[in-house]
């Protein structure tokens, strides 16, 4: 028990690049003999730790929840860790910013709020600062972004609407000939 009590103290929360995110210590697997160095009353303890860490990987796709919403871009809350979506990441269309914290597709009319879930792409990972590490994404490709956004694609939207418009006035004109006949 003071093993892992000592191993989680040491973990939790340590953030490595080769390691990410140490979200928390499952277990002490193996403890070695004791060492005692002079002077020092402690026993040190050689130990193979088990722990669940968050290591984002380039191209991953991830899931969560807007954190803020700035002028500049989101943040998505993705369990320990905060990746920041750029503004022109955020869709495929001309993006503005309100004072509501909402950022507006122009053409889509798509909005991005504060506690929205979506679903995002990595495209940076950054260890620069190992107190903050930096982890850029993209909701530009279809498929990602708030779920209501892919029940369609954006660009598809209005084209669809033109097309039902097109065959509508087809079948009125066949209406049309057939009762003057």
């Amino acid at each position: 028990m003071a093993v892992t009590k000592a191993a989680r103290n040491k973990f939790e929360g340590l953030i490595a690049p080769h390691l990410g995110i140490v979200v928390d210590v499952l277990g002490v697997k193996d403890v070695g003999e004791g060492t005692i160095i002079a002077g020092d009353g402690a026993a040190y303890y050689e130990a193979n730790v088990e722990v669940l860490a968050l290591r984002p990987e380039l191209q991953e796709v991830v899931f969560g929840r807007i954190k803020d919403i700035t002028d500049f871009g989101a943040f998505l809350t993705m369990g320990p860790v905060d990746g920041m979506i750029h503004i022109s990441q955020t869709m495929d269309d001309f993006v503005s910013f309100s004072k509501d914290k909402v950022l507006l597709g122009r053409d889509t009319k798509r909005t991005l709020r504060v506690g929205d879930l979506c679903t995002a792409r990595v495209i940076a990972v950054s260890y620069k600062d190992i107190a903050n590490p930096k982890i850029g994404l993209t909701m530009r490709q279809p498929w990602l972004g708030k779920a209501e956004w892919s029940e369609k694609p954006a660009a598809k939207e209005g084209e669809e609407e033109k097309e039902e418009k097109k065959e509508d006035k087809k079948e009125d004109k066949k209406e049309k000939k057939e009762e003057k006949k």
